[in-house]
């Protein structure tokens, strides 16, 4: 009996470390890939920004207007972060395929329709007081990037089936060249070529690089999902596997919108406060948001791990699957939160020339640096609670944390309190501390019964 205890705690051990190392191999190309389409818009940011910070404010204002509606229609098709990972941990791989069919019918429908809502949303800056030339810049902006809606949604649909089946190295790819091609043409675009007379599009220029970057991604996730199939067609699917993706897909778009809202109110928020206000919150949103895609991109990872593990009807190693991912990404957002702290002028100088923009963007990152690990915690919570089919405690925690909390205490900084923006933030990190804590202790219950 005396060997049978350090054997067992070795076995333990052994099975903890390749836990780690298969969370960690699925994470990092997710995360990366996360990361490199934030990227690409940060980019597109700090070139229109040193063309002109209206250009930049406008920018931040049409990419809040954008996302803020077509995250409804990327939570409905997330839906399959709930479907595919649990029927290939089932072994049911033509369930799997069969929902992916399901997915992207479902992505063009639900995208066409966001497509005419983008189009008709720089309506409420006028509503608003958004100045005239942001106003005018942003509505153009937001126009040129509808195009790629529908694209970008049946895209998301692919990735989600292909990161389900463990194959990340195509996902990698299609991101790394798109920051590629995206950042080459935002230069060509933005500010022309006068040697050969091609003229300088600006913001027009910046829409269009991305656009054709969204186009590009798709079909290069279309043929890596025919490779892994081996050319077969995917299963004719039914109403019923549309129904069951939007049942899961719906509340994760309510909660990806609750989000991403509270972000674009802050953002319209701080352009009424004025363009240097308004510049300085989208350079800081621009570099919270490229610390928050890692933290996406685990969460999507923890999805997929939790979903297999729930499949095969294991709910303590689900658990444990989604302890691990929150555990990383306390690790890599408490990392980002000290260079926040460490360099916010730096960070700031990557976007503008102006010192009163960068000196409006300093506390704010200083703000952002506080709420960097809520931030995390909240996102990686979400995609466990995903995996194991509990979308719908990720819309109650956000819609209470963030607009319960977090748009109150916005709202009472900035303006009677007289804090600006800053006010603004410190709403912002109080919003997000509230979700984490609730999504985290939901999923804790959700897998206490059989956890250990």
């Amino acid at each position: 009996m005396s060997g049978a205890g350090p054997s067992h705690g070795a076995a333990g051990a052994d099975a903890g470390r390749s836990e780690l190392s298969a969370h960690v191999k699925l994470a990092l190309p997710l995360a990366a890939q996360q990361l490199g389409f934030q990227l690409m818009g940060i980019v597109d940011a700090a070139l229109v920004g040193h063309r002109d910070e209206t250009l930049l404010a406008a920018a931040g204002v049409g990419n809040n207007l954008l996302f803020a509606i077509t995250c409804v229609g990327i939570g409905v098709v997330m839906g399959l972060d709930s479907v595919i990972p649990r029927a290939f941990g089932a072994g049911r791989e033509e369930e799997g395929r069969r929902a992916l069919h399901a997915g992207v019918k479902l992505a063009v429908l639900v995208g066409i329709v966001a497509t005419f809502l983008v189009f008709a949303s720089p309506l409420v800056l006028g509503v608003i007081g958004v100045p005239d030339a942001v106003e005018r810049n942003a509505t153009i902006y937001v126009w040129v990037r509808g195009l790629g809606t529908v694209p970008w949604l049946a895209a998301v649909a692919l990735r989600g089936y292909l990161a389900a089946r463990g194959v990340t190295r195509p996902l990698v790819y299609a991101v790394i060249g798109g920051n590629l091609v995206n950042a080459g043409l935002d230069l060509v675009l933005i500010f022309g070529v006068p040697a050969i007379g091609f003229p300088a599009l600006g913001i027009v220029g910046a829409a269009l690089a991305t656009l054709c970057v969204q186009i590009a991604t798709l079909a290069m996730y279309a043929l890596a999902v025919r490779a892994v199939d081996g050319g077969r067609p995917l299963p004719r699917s039914s109403r019923a596997d549309l129904r069951a993706i939007a049942r899961y897909g719906a509340p994760v778009g309510g909660q990806l919108f609750a989000e991403v809202g509270i972000f674009g109110v802050s953002t319209l928020l701080a352009a009424h406060l004025g363009t240097v206000p308004g510049a300085g919150h989208s350079i800081a949103l621009n570099l919270s948001s490229l610390t928050f895609s890692v933290a996406v991109g685990i969460g999507a990872s923890t999805s997929v791990r939790v979903g297999h593990a729930i499949g095969a009807g294991d709910v303590a190693l689900a658990r444990r699957r989604g302890l691990l991912g929150t555990g990383l990404g306390l690790g890599v957002m408490a990392s980002c939160a000290l260079v926040f702290l460490a360099v916010p002028g730096t960070l700031a100088s990557l976007f503008t020339r102006a010192p009163d923009v960068v000196a409006a963007t300093i506390p704010l990152l200083q703000i952002a640096a506080l709420f960097q690990l809520s931030d995390g915690v909240q996102a990686i919570a979400a995609g466990a609670l995903r995996g194991a089919g509990d979308t719908r405690a990720t819309l109650v925690g956000n819609v209470v944390g963030h607009y319960g909390v977090g748009l109150a205490i916005s709202l009472a900084l900035a303006f009677p309190a007289g804090l600006g923006a800053p006010g603004l933030w410190w709403g912002l990190s109080a919003g997000l501390t509230v979700t984490a804590a609730y999504l985290l202790v939901r999923f804790l219950r959700l897998t206490s019964r059989t956890g250990p």
